[in-house]
């Protein structure tokens, strides 16, 4: 008799246990944190740093209160029609950038290279990338320029290789100069000049900080629900370094 007692009393804790667990998951809103994103072997030898690992916005300043860290992502979160943006603490030249995005119905935001750093709701200086959810029927009459993967309405990119809303994409940025090229899941989307494609526009028609040499990389809110993850960035200076630094060790080996 006493045995059974006990067992039952084991079994109460244990459900207790559980409860709490299940009790404290629903409080916080949200799942266990995964663990942090790390570079494959071979980004760490191309000199790739993580800019963003799912646990630690650290490295970005901006519209924090929007922009939030949420079960491993960067997530925009908007309580104002424009949003507001999100910048890098640290700027960059020439790079290469990878990452992965989330797209709501309807999604839309941009990707800002080499931005100045603008204070919360004061607008945006620099180049944009659109990233938008292109078939929503809200986009239908957009010109070419506006659509994803576009340097706003200097550059337009190929359509045909975006996720459906809610799917997760993986897109790198190529930014070596005036060179800029966008590869979508796999797919050459932009490759483009911006200095050939910009002495073709109206002057006046486009902000001379499309044309920056250096700045910040940025998200650029729209006033909707879009999600960010394993953000990474490679510097091509550091490119050289990682190359050589690589080269001399396998040298001194033989």
């Amino acid at each position: 008799m006493q045995g059974i007692i006990m067992t039952s009393n084991w079994k109460n804790i244990i459900s207790s246990m559980l409860m709490g667990c299940f009790v404290y998951v629903e409080v916080c809103g949200q799942t266990l944190p995964s663990a942090p994103f790390q570079l494959s072997g071979k980004e760490k030898r191309q000199g790739y740093h993580v800019l963003f690992d799912g646990t630690s916005m650290d490295q970005w300043k901006g519209n924090t209160a929007e922009y939030v860290l949420e079960e491993g992502t960067i997530t925009m979160r908007p309580s104002q029609r424009g949003g507001g943006n999100l910048y890098t603490k640290n700027t960059y030249t020439d790079f290469i950038l990878r990452f992965e995005f989330w797209l709501s119905p309807a999604g839309n935001n941009g990707l800002g290279l080499r931005h100045d750093y603008v204070e919360p709701d004061k607008g945006y200086s620099g180049m944009e990338l659109q990233i938008l959810d292109n078939e929503h029927p809200d986009y239908a009459n957009l010109e070419p320029g506006q659509y994803h993967g576009s340097v706003y309405k200097i550059i337009p990119a190929k359509r045909g290789f975006l996720k459906p809303a809610g799917e997760w994409n993986i897109q790198e940025v190529r930014a070596k100069g005036d060179h800029i090229q966008v590869i979508l899941n796999g797919e050459m989307i932009l490759d483009g000049h911006l200095k050939e494609a910009t002495a073709r526009l109206k002057p006046g028609s486009f902000q001379n900080a499309v044309l920056n040499e250096s700045g910040h990389i940025a998200f650029l809110g729209h006033g909707s629900v879009v999600k960010f993850r394993n953000i990474r960035i490679r510097e091509r200076k550091a490119f050289c370094c990682a190359q050589q630094a690589y080269r001399a060790r396998v040298s001194s080996v033989r």
